[in-house]
């Protein structure tokens, strides 16, 4: 199912998109199983599970190679916004371990890793139309679900440009489509953990 030839298109921003359907899916039902928006204690789990991910992530985001492909990746990271959500929510920030952010990656594999965080921004759009109900915005309490600069479809497409133009050999391809799912996986890990 992940082998890169048996997947119809040929842009790899499309091909990642076709690999973590499933993940994704699992997630988003996860999500609503958790109910999140419910009330601000609710949604204090979800910014806690989004601040372990942007924190797993932040290394890449600051990473000088991945930067030069890139050159607005340092904003586009989410890891304080979301540390500011969890202070005005009134949590702790939770523990996270380094298992990530002390993983080396290739080009594309963190490419993966990044594309499953850029995505979210999308739907971050849907979710924050829902945070006036918990008297939450973008400015107090789901900062990380703000418009990021220059807009939503503007940065996406940046990013999958740059993402589609990257030339990989099949196995540092292989690498990437395991490490888009594995995003999900943690994303997952990360939000089942805060909302036990």
């Amino acid at each position: 199912m992940t082998a890169s030839s048996q997947l119809s298109h040929p842009l790899r921003s499309q091909r990642l998109n076709q690999i973590t359907h499933e993940p994704h899916s699992h997630l988003d039902n996860l999500v609503k199983s958790h109910d999140p928006f419910a009330s601000p204690e609710r949604f204090s789990h979800f910014v806690a599970a989004q601040y372990l991910f942007q924190r797993d992530l932040e290394k890449l985001y600051n990473d000088p190679q991945l930067i030069k492909l890139v050159p607005d990746l340092p904003q586009r990271c989410r890891v304080e916004q979301a540390a500011l959500d969890l202070a005005d929510l009134q949590r702790a920030l939770p523990e996270g371990d380094d298992s990530i952010r002390n993983k080396t990656m290739g080009t594309g594999e963190a490419l993966a890793w990044l594309f499953v965080s850029e995505g979210s921004k999308l739907g971050a759009a849907f979710l924050l139309k829902r945070m006036p109900a918990l008297g939450l915005s973008e400015t107090f309490g789901a900062r990380h679900l703000g418009e990021p600069e220059g807009g939503r479809a503007q940065g996406w497409k940046a990013f999958t440009a740059v993402l589609d133009s990257v030339e990989l050999d099949a196995e540092q391809e292989r690498l990437a489509e395991a490490a888009a799912i594995a995003a999900f996986e943690r994303f997952t890990v990360h939000l089942e953990r805060c909302f036990a």
